[in-house]
Formats: structure tokens, sequence, C-alpha cells
């Protein structure tokens, strides 16, 4: 169909490429928290610094420089620790590179949109491609003066990409403006003030294989015993010898406990990262490590016995089972999660978070337990709404953005991805273009009983796992009764795209003769040739 743009073959998403695990540091006595205390605002000092240096540099950072940053770290705290604090620095360099990057693109894209709108007479309506003009002339006033401000960003944020400027905020830009409503926030200026310092603290450490334990800033030993490497100012608050502080408390890891304490054994690298969470008063250690590449399965082998297509929404998972021939099997499912949160957990920001990350999980693991009972693939869309999220794109549409805005799109891949790896359960991506408009299209109806009301979101469920199949979405319908020369009806069994003879002649079907199929005809329905038709070679066979 013209104007259609190009759908990408569908390929198996690969496996994650690290491993975090987390636990809780328990029974801490009041010296513990003060050291760790002490330590992070130290620690984060010197990391404000050095983020200051890293981004005063821009482009014109090199080796050299970086030693000597490590150097002046090194004085104040130890190399390890510097050795931590810089390498943070630059990922979080990049990271701010990376934003500015996304940044200009979705200015670009709402220069382009506003341009075009403009450009074209007041009232005039749009299509399903392009949008049309603006609605009166105080929009297209007001639009105008969006269109220079957006240009002017627009030529700021390239400029800064060009001389390699970025803005960071450490402890994070969100919590920085929470300070200019707290009582919305329900937070007074003494709990700000200890989340902003809880932040911007820092006690993280790389590992480095072959040394003991995998870690010897932040060390913990198999039984659970943490000890950390204090700088050298507060060498005089140790414990232990060579200046480290062991801590009370004890970890056990109970996920994934025994791939951590095969690790360390070895002397391999695991990296730690000690913070504070301030709304529950408590104190967490996270342990991470890369892990090979797994090997993917080949897409043929993935889909031999059918695949499950989920279709994702704002509000829940639609699912539906498709066997080897992208036939619906069985009833289709919902996995619900709800991401609203409740009124305290409003309140607090972080506690947000983990209701949502909880609630993701949560419908997540029904879906693999359902794939992995029935040994079958999942199929979901390689969504990515980064440039779609603009008002210049929708309009008035704030219902649809926000709709859009608040899709988990890119937690709830990572997190599919990383929970089937450990189930053994292949993850399938296909290109998302027109699966829920020809679902709905093809799908919806035809699905749709007394005893079953199919929805929009389930008839994309079954698009996505044909188009993951290999089948086109749109399903092979039969022809009126009156041409119907099978019986009692016409063939609708599926055949694979490529099959030989998928579109050959019917085979002769023993019976009667009637009136739509001559005797010995039957066999050459599809070759025109064959038959005795008007300007066909049939004709003038000698």
């Amino acid at each position: 169909m013209a104007g259609l743009r190009t759908i990408a073959a569908p390929f198996v998403a690969p496996g994650p490429s690290g491993v975090s695990i987390r636990d809780r540091l328990r029974h801490l006595t009041f010296a513990d928290e003060k050291v760790l205390q002490l330590v992070g605002d130290h620690l984060g000092s010197l990391a404000g610094k050095d983020l200051k240096a890293r981004c005063q540099a821009g482009l014109d950072h090199d080796t050299e420089a970086w030693a000597e940053r490590k150097r002046s770290l090194t004085a104040e705290s130890s190399s390890r620790w510097a050795g931590s604090v810089t390498k943070a620095t630059h990922d979080q360099w990049a990271l701010a590179r990376r934003a500015q990057v996304a940044h200009i693109q979705s200015l670009e894209a709402g220069v382009r949109t506003i341009t075009h709108r403009r450009s074209l007479p007041v009232g005039e309506k749009g299509t399903k491609r392009a949008p049309g003009g603006y609605r009166s002339k105080r929009e297209w006033f007001a639009k105008t003066r969006r269109l220079h401000l957006l240009e002017d960003r627009l030529t700021a944020e390239r400029a800064d990409r060009e001389t390699g400027l970025v803005r960071v905020v450490r402890g994070g830009k969100r919590l920085l403006n929470t300070r200019h409503h707290l009582e919305q926030a329900q937070l007074t200026a003494t709990e700000w003030r200890k989340r902003w310092e809880t932040e911007r603290r820092f006690l993280q450490a790389d590992g480095e294989s072959g040394k003991r334990y995998g870690n010897e800033t932040i060390r913990v030993t198999p039984d659970g015993e943490v000890s950390l490497k204090l700088p050298a100012p507060l060498a005089h608050l140790a414990n232990a010898p060579h200046g480290r502080y062991v801590l009370t408390g004890r970890v056990g890891f109970p996920h994934r406990g025994e791939q951590w304490r095969d690790r360390i054994t070895a002397n391999r690298a695991v990296a730690y990262r000690i913070h504070e969470d301030v709304g529950r008063g408590r104190w967490y250690l996270t342990a991470s490590w890369q892990v090979p590449p797994v090997p993917t399965v080949p897409l043929t082998a993935a889909l031999t016995g059918g695949v499950i297509g989920v279709d994702t929404n704002a509000d829940h998972l639609a699912a539906w089972r498709l066997d080897q021939h992208g036939n619906p099997v069985g009833e289709p499912l919902r996995f619900d999660y709800d991401l609203t949160g409740t009124a305290q957990h409003r309140a607090a920001p972080r506690s947000t978070a983990q209701h949502r990350d909880a609630q993701v999980r949560h419908a997540l693991i029904r879906l693999l337990h359902w794939a992995k009972r029935h040994g079958l693939a999942i199929a979901v869309e390689d969504l990515d709404f980064t440039a779609e999220k603009t008002r210049e794109k929708h309009g008035h549409r704030k219902r649809f953005r926000k709709l859009i805005s608040g899709m988990p799109v890119y937690k709830l891949r990572a997190r599919l991805v990383s929970m089937a790896t450990e189930l053994g359960i292949t993850i399938v991506a296909v290109d998302p273009a027109y699966t829920s408009k020809w679902g709905a299209q093809h799908w919806q109806k035809p699905l749709t009983s007394n005893n079953r009301k199919t929805t929009r979101h389930d008839a994309a469920a079954v698009a996505i796992g044909r188009r993951a199949l290999g089948h086109p979405i749109r399903r092979r319908t039969a022809p009126p009764r009156t041409h119907q020369s099978d019986g009692c009806g016409h063939r609708t069994v599926q055949a694979r795209p490529g099959t030989p003879g998928r579109e050959g002649n019917r085979p002769r079907i023993p019976g009667p003769r009637t009136r739509s199929v001559g005797a010995g005809r039957g066999e050459n329905a599809v070759d025109q040739n064959a038959q005795h038709r008007s300007g066909r070679s049939a004709e003038h066979e000698s």
C-alpha cells in the first residue's frame, strides 16, 4: 500500500549484560551509620568537584587530564576511591551527552511540526499522515511565539553540543525543584535537606578481578561481613587493620546469593554501592557484575511451537497464544498493573518508583509463568516513544500524551528480557507499525462471539504474534457462498509464505457433479489456460 513505511523484520532480543542484586544492611549501630554518612559526604564532595572539572574540560579532555584529576583525588581519599569517582564522573558526563542529543531531536521535531502547520491555512483539516492547520488565528499566533522559543532553545542546545558543554545536577533535578514546592510534596525543609544530602553522597566502588573477594575498596566476605577502606582524612575512624572499618551489619543476598558467593570465592570482580533510604530509615548494599552474553536461540527454532503475542498498554498487558500457523488458540489473557500509586506513595517519590517497579514485575512474572507452562516464546513490540510525546505532534490530545508518557516501555522491556533469560524463555521483538490498527481491522470482529468480547488490545496481540511468526496480519477469509467450490466451504487453512503450491491448483474432490464445477475441472480451478475461457490458449489447441 502506498504511503506505508517499511516493516522491519522480527528478531530475537539479546539477553542482559549484567546482574544487580540488593540486600538490606541490618543491625547497624549508630557509630556505623555515622561513619557511612561521613565517608559518603566526603566522597560526595570530591565527586562534585571532579564532575565540575570534567564538565569544564568539555571536548578538550584527554587521558592526561584524567590522570591529573585522579592524582588530585587520591591525595584526599585513596587510589581506588579516586578511580571509582572518576569513572562515575565519566559515565555521568556521557549520559548527559546522550540526553542532550535526545533533547535536540525533540526540539527539532517540534520546530518541524509547528512550521508545517503554520504553512497551512487556518482551519484546514489534516490527514492521518500529516496534521492540518491551526484551528484559529489565536492559536496560530500562540504557536508562532512558541516556534521562536523552540528555535532559540534549539540554537542554544546545538551550541552547547558543539562545545561539549553539559549541565548536570548531582542529586537530581527533580529533587532540586521540589525545594520550591515543599507543601505540595508534603515535606519540611529539614526533611528535604536530608534527602538532598543523601542523594549527593558517594559510596560505590568498582570491582577488581584477582583481588580478594573481587573488591578491595568495599569488601564483602562469603559469610556477609562488610568492610570498607576509609579515605585518608577519615582513617582515624578505623576499627580494623590497614585503615578499614568493619560494619556490624551483615548481608546475605537471598536472591542469586549462590551466584554471588561463587563469584567472590573465585576473586572475580564485583562492584558494590551502599545507599540509604531516608523514607524507611534503612541502609542497603547493592552488588553488580557483568555476565557473558548468552547465545540467542535462532528465530525459526524459537517459533517452532507457536508464540504468545503481547500488546503493551498503560495499565495492562494483553496476551494471546497463537499456533505455528498464526491461528489464535484458547482465550486471551490480561495482566493488569497499577502505575498511579496511592496517596501515601505520592508523598514519597522513591516509594512511588518502588510501587511502579513492583507492579510491573508482578504482571511480568504471571506472563512468564504462562509462557513457561506451554514452552512458548513471547513476541512484544519494539516500542520507542522518545520522539512521540511532544505536544506539537499531538496538539490538544492531552489524554493521549499522558497515556503514552505513562507507559513503562523501557522499564518493562528491560525487566521482561532479564526475567525471561532466567527462565529460558525467548523474547522476539517485532516492528510495532500498524499492529493496533490492522489487528482491530482484521481480527477484532471475527474473534468476537456471544461469550467473548474481543478488545482492540487483544486483536493487536494477535497481530503482533502473527508478525513474529512471519505471517501477514490480514487473515484469509472465505469467499461468498456462490463462489465456494470446495463442497460446504472454502479452505481457510493458513500456509506459510514461501510454501510451494500455496496458491496452486486445488485437488479434485470426489462427489456428484455440480453446475459450478464440471467433471475433471476442479483440479484446474486456478489454471485459466486449462479452461475454455475466451482469449485463453485452450481455445486454440488442436
